[in-house]
Order: structure tokens, then sequence, then C-alpha cells
């Protein structure tokens, strides 16, 4: 085998590889395994120090799957933690009301619908209900 057959071969290898590296980004379905979780049910005390992130705007709590945070109006919200697109954790920018992936760069409005792909499909959604200092989060 000649040098230059070889670089082809090895050129066109990387090539195969890198293309189907980038093809599985952009799938047009999301992995299957990418639903938050089910029959969420469960209560956060606003007076434990474990929860006061949620005492300020823009503040986030991860837990059991499911990511709280308090909007800029001061309300609570409640999303799956995980993104839809390949599992990776979400961060909430309350400047911006946004979920977002750094990941793949995939984001999220507050009512779960995608903004910017690759993500295809909305998040899974939870209820709140704020009783004086306990935030019940449910399905």
């Amino acid at each position: 085998m000649e040098r230059k057959e070889f670089l082809t071969l090895i050129g066109g290898g990387a090539t195969s590889i890198a293309l189907l590296h980038c093809l599985g980004c952009s799938k047009s379905s999301d992995n299957p395994g990418t639903k938050g979780p089910s029959g969420v049910n469960f209560t956060l005390d606003l007076t434990e120090s474990a929860n006061a992130s949620l005492l300020t705007i823009g503040g986030v709590l991860a837990k059991n799957g499911v990511l709280v945070a308090r909007t800029s109006s001061g309300s609570y919200i409640a999303v799956q933690q995980s993104c839809t697109h390949e599992t990776f954790a979400l961060i909430y920018h309350v400047s911006a009301q946004l979920f977002l992936c750094n990941k793949h760069g995939a984001a999220f409005n507050e009512n779960g619908a995608v903004a910017n792909p690759p993500a295809t499909k909305n998040l899974t959604v939870y209820n709140t209900k704020l009783t004086g200092t306990s935030l019940i989060v449910y399905s």
C-alpha cells in the first residue's frame, strides 16, 4: 500500500466516525429514556436550610429527578431535571426564563416547551402548590 492510499483510507475512516457522531446528535426522535419521573409527590419545607435557595428569585433546587425553580414573578415551577435530548442535567436562567442544557444547547420555556433544538420533546412539568412555608410538588 502506498502512502497516499494509506492517508486516504485513514482520512475516510476518521471522517466516517466523526459523521456518525454528529448524526447521533441531530437525530429526529429523542432518547426514549428521557421522560421525567412519574408519581412525583414530595413537600419542601422552605424554612429548612437545605431548601433556602427557593426563597430567592431565580433560586433552584434539584430533588428526586425534579428541578424546582422560583421564577421572576415569585411563583414556583417544577420540571424534570434532565434534558429530553440526551438526559444531561438542566440549569435554570431566571433572566431568560429558560431551562438550558449546557451539553448540546437545548432550551425549554418555563412551561416546558422546546425553545431551541436539538431537543424535540417537551419537558415533563409538575404541579406546585405553596401552603404557608410548605411547597408541594406533585404529578
